[in-house]
């Protein structure tokens, strides 16, 4: 029995890249000497286990076959007799088929130490074209390593574009586009995983919604980059660039979409796009079974970021009834996510990247105003009904000076 260090651990050791899973593989085992020695089975599909300490996947050396229509139709067959060398070539790209011994010694049958060193991307053989899912994978890696420089071969990148043309991502299911697209939005360049999929034409397969976007235009005083797809992509770099939360990056991703619907004789304006982006922010998030908390907000931002850049101008009574709309006393996190997703909509365009947005600052202040006055505080004499009546006049009065004071400094 011989076990090796495989895939992401040996693929980022050897590139600096910081990594946190290990996976193994076991050549020339049973299912019954590793449970002989205390690894516990946990595979449904092939036998993997896990290490009896560690609790790190172990997984017996396989080969595959396809057998069906998507991911899930391949036949796996294990046995001590398969090589290591048949296990890694079933590996979507050649630095993920690497393997490493107990004593440091690399294992890179299809060069993946070369394509590591000259930063591509590449599959392993024409097997990769069998598993739709690689489609994603490939754009996710292309976003987690674009930092390094990283490119897509030629070659792979036609093999997606047939998984694209051929129907395959059909049969991927919501769960594991979301689990990818999840994974993707959390990288430093997660904009690189909707232009590999566009580039690949996965993205008007997958998200239709998205793809949309391209190609429709805005006002240049507004939007110098002009294309609606392009401000997303740059709303959604500086998301990353800020480090913000998946619900913030997916709330940017999608809170342009109601664009893609503007009636053609009007453009480049887009009068009430974010009452029009309701509809396919509710669709794209539903098929993709995006979870509810994610789904609120991204329809929130949808609905309302335009009344976020207003938010200096807006009266008090218009300011207490957004925020009231956005749980301000329930959930004031939610708030500051929605505030975080508008400043990158405003700064998420070509020569703006740095510009200021003081609604921010004003919109932290608003949500401490309101959310400090509470109805212990009120004269003891207010009972019942009139209680939340004068709560509601009060937070408008402290929202009102709040906004005096604004303009008295902006003045000065």
């Amino acid at each position: 029995m011989r076990i090796y260090l495989v895939g992401g651990a040996v693929r980022d050791q050897l590139l600096g890249h910081p990594y946190h899973e290990k996976d193994y593989v076991v050549v020339g085992a049973t299912p019954e000497q590793l449970l002989a020695q205390g690894y516990q089975p946990v595979g449904k599909d092939f036998p993997v286990f896990l290490h009896p300490e560690t609790k790190e996947e172990y997984a017996l050396a396989r080969t595959e076959r396809k057998q069906g229509v998507g991911y899930h139709g391949f036949e796996f067959y294990t046995a001590p007799e398969i090589t290591l060398e048949q296990d890694l070539i079933r590996r979507d790209l050649t630095i993920n088929a690497i393997a490493q011994d107990e004593h440091g010694t690399i294992y890179d049958p299809y060069h993946g130490t070369q394509d590591l060193k000259h930063k591509v991307l590449r599959h392993v053989s024409d097997a990769f074209i069998e598993d739709p899912l690689r489609v994603l994978r490939v754009a996710r890696f292309a976003a987690r390593y674009s930092e390094y420089g990283f490119t897509i071969a030629d070659e792979t990148l036609e093999l997606m574009r047939s998984l694209a043309h051929s129907g395959e991502l059909n049969s991927l299911t919501p769960e594991r586009i979301w689990k990818e697209t999840s994974r993707a939005l959390m990288e430093k360049n997660a904009d690189v995983y909707f232009k590999v999929l566009r580039e690949c034409d996965a993205l008007k397969v997958l998200f239709p919604e998205i793809d949309a976007l391209f190609g429709v235009p805005q006002r240049p005083e507004f939007h110098p980059e002009i294309d609606c797809g392009i401000h997303t992509l740059l709303s959604l770099r500086q998301a990353c660039q800020e480090n913000y939360s998946l619900d913030v990056r997916f709330a940017v991703l999608v809170h342009d979409l109601g664009k893609a619907l503007t009636p053609a004789d009007v453009l480049p304006r887009h009068i009430l796009h974010e009452e029009r982006g309701i509809a396919p922010v509710t669709a794209l998030s539903d098929r993709l079974k995006v979870p509810a908390q994610t789904k609120q907000l991204a329809l929130a931002v949808c609905k309302e970021h335009l009344k976020c850049h207003q938010a200096l101008k807006l009266k008090a009574g218009t300011l207490w009834r957004l925020l009231q709309r956005l749980d301000v006393l329930r959930r004031p996190e939610r708030v500051e996510a929605f505030i975080q997703a508008c400043q990158c909509d405003a700064r998420g365009r070509l020569g703006l990247e740095h510009r200021p947005y003081p609604q921010a600052n004003y919109l932290y202040k608003a949500i401490e105003c309101v959310r400090s006055i509470k109805a212990q505080d009120l004269p003891s004499d207010i009972k019942g009904p009139d209680i939340g009546e004068m709560l509601i006049q009060r937070r408008i009065e402290a929202l009102a000076l709040l906004k005096q004071q604004a303009q008295w400094h902006e003045h000065c």
